[in-house]
């Protein structure tokens, strides 16, 4: 039997939401902010797939994705079609003068008896890397951002 965990982060961008969003979209970069994630793969005949391998402390697993729902500048859902299950969401939300926030929902199952024994210690461990990785998102947005000229 298992339980699905949820986690949430934030992190505000100083770059507009178009950027944010062109940033993320374009997943084979996301190993530059992700620190688990090895790579991402977009296979060419099905783009709405993508093939993820998260490699952490010898530690492999492999999935593959599919977008359910995809509203541009607002949200992109995905859930696992196979490999580790996992399911989540990347909403942007457009703020004044060209900011944007970037919030992270994932959520994953895991065997029941993990959760009763170690779900605290696990969940911690789960949101510090994904608020990390949000953070180095944005360091990298706002790295490549190119503000049009005046």
């Amino acid at each position: 039997m298992s339980e699905w965990l949820d986690h949430s982060v934030i992190v505000d961008v100083n770059v507009p939401v178009e950027t944010s969003w062109d940033l993320w979209c374009d997943l084979e970069q996301m190993p530059k902010w992700m620190k688990w994630i090895d790579s991402v793969r977009i296979p060419p005949e099905d783009p709405e797939l993508s093939e993820w391998k998260l490699a952490s402390r010898g530690l492999e697993f492999t999935w593959r994705s599919k977008i359910t729902n995809l509203v541009t500048h607002q949200i992109i859902q995905w859930e696992a079609i196979d490999g580790l299950p996992n399911k989540g969401a990347i909403r942007f939300y457009d703020r004044k003068e060209g900011q944007s926030s970037v919030k992270l929902t994932v959520s994953y199952a895991i065997p029941s008896i993990i959760k009763w024994m170690d779900g605290l210690f696990l969940g911690r461990l789960v949101e510090a890397t994904l608020q990390s990785d949000l953070n180095r998102f944005r360091d990298y947005a706002q790295t490549h951002y190119q503000p049009p000229a005046a």
